[in-house]
């Protein structure tokens, strides 16, 4: 089997809830979404997605991730979509870094791959744990009343994790965690999420202004180096996100001590062979993960459920559910949130079928 073809689709995602806000003023109010679809000369054809979290998150962007398969797609035409680990090996030769250019594709050969040999992703990425797992859900930064008033509703539709945007100035921020944890009730679990957004002064304040609060603290400051001088100044559970984006970093991580609970990204680590490397290590190490991506819609949210759903339970600190948030449906037979927990789907590959009258014409076409 060799793939012939590679092309992709842009897709606006608008929210439900009209913007997405996050540490230093940064918002989203339309995500700018990627499919891609890998067909083959065998009549298979695999999709994936990837989705920045707009252009000031990681070093990611919307355009940037369709330029990038523009000048990837020809150095994979005739190769095996299925021997996953040769083909990301020709995608890094091919082209250095960008690991979100390539996670697309990735999660496209998993998706064919799984069509041939008639199993689910989650079943080739390690097998399924249990019926279902959970899911937590984001609270956009508001004032601390606002978001503290969210928790009722998003716990009536099943979440009992939350994820507290923070990282603004320290007063409102210590607000914003006082606040919510006054609405959680008993087996709910609060992270105040600070996106890279304290300098360490602010985080170290913020820190002891919450010392009272059972409260994960996650990804406080930008640099690696900093986040792990505010974990050695408290004793909350900690998570680290946007630092650990390969497996050396993974490593170090885990010798320094510097976390609690590590946060795989898919399109960070680019696609889910490597994602899957860094789960594999996580489980070997006993270190709990947060499965999920940047962002996306149908596409990404079916590669995270299977990813999240092969994970042993234990290990599974929480998931997400992109598509609960999004306006738009881009593919049949997606996962969908029951009562705040997931399932991957239970048919070969990722188990969706693109709505092509939402995708429209694709706009780059390779092969």
């Amino acid at each position: 089997m060799r793939i012939t073809r590679i092309s992709a689709f842009q897709v606006d995602l608008p929210l439900h809830e009209g913007s997405y806000k996050w540490s230093g003023g940064k918002s989203v109010d339309v995500f700018d979404s990627t499919i891609v679809r890998v067909e083959t000369d065998a009549g298979v054809t695999g999709h994936g997605e990837v989705c920045p979290l707009g252009p000031f998150y990681l070093p990611a962007y919307a355009k940037g991730a369709r330029e990038g398969i523009r000048e990837l797609g020809p150095h994979l035409l005739g190769e095996d979509p299925t021997a996953l680990w040769p083909l990301n090996r020709r995608m890094d030769a091919a082209l250095k870094g960008h690991a979100y250019v390539k996670s697309a594709i990735d999660i496209a050969c998993w998706d064919i791959l799984g069509q041939v040999s008639n199993q689910p992703v989650c079943t080739l990425l390690g097998g399924r744990y249990g019926d279902d797992f959970v899911l937590y859900r984001a609270i956009s930064q508001e004032s601390p009343k606002a978001m503290a008033a969210k928790v009722a509703g998003y716990r009536d539709e099943g979440y009992r994790r939350f994820q507290l945007k923070v990282g603004a100035d320290v007063e409102t921020d210590i607000a914003r965690i006082h606040a919510v944890a006054a609405e959680l009730q008993s087996g709910d679990v609060l992270v105040a999420d600070a996106n890279t957004g304290w300098l360490m002064h602010d985080a170290a304040r913020v820190v002891r202004g919450v010392r009272d609060v059972d409260v994960y603290i996650e990804q406080p400051c930008d640099s690696y180096e900093e986040c792990l001088s505010i974990r050695r100044r408290t004793d909350h559970p900690f998570v680290l996100d946007e630092s650990i984006d390969g497996m050396p970093e993974l490593l170090r991580a885990n010798a320094d001590q510097a976390m609690d609970v590590v946060n795989i990204k898919i399109s960070k680590f680019g696609g889910l062979t490597k994602a899957k490397q860094a789960r594999d290590m996580c489980v070997s190490l006993g270190v709990a993960m947060t499965i999920e991506d940047s962002w996306g819609g149908d596409v990404t949210t079916a590669a995270i459920a299977h990813l999240a759903h092969s994970t042993p339970t234990e290990l599974l600190f929480t998931s997400t559910d992109f598509n609960s948030y999004v306006t738009v449906s881009t593919a049949e037979g997606a996962p969908q949130r029951q009562n705040g927990r997931m399932a991957a789907s239970t048919s070969p590959g990722l188990g969706v079928a693109p709505r092509m009258n939402v995708l429209g014409d694709p706009v780059l076409t390779i092969g």
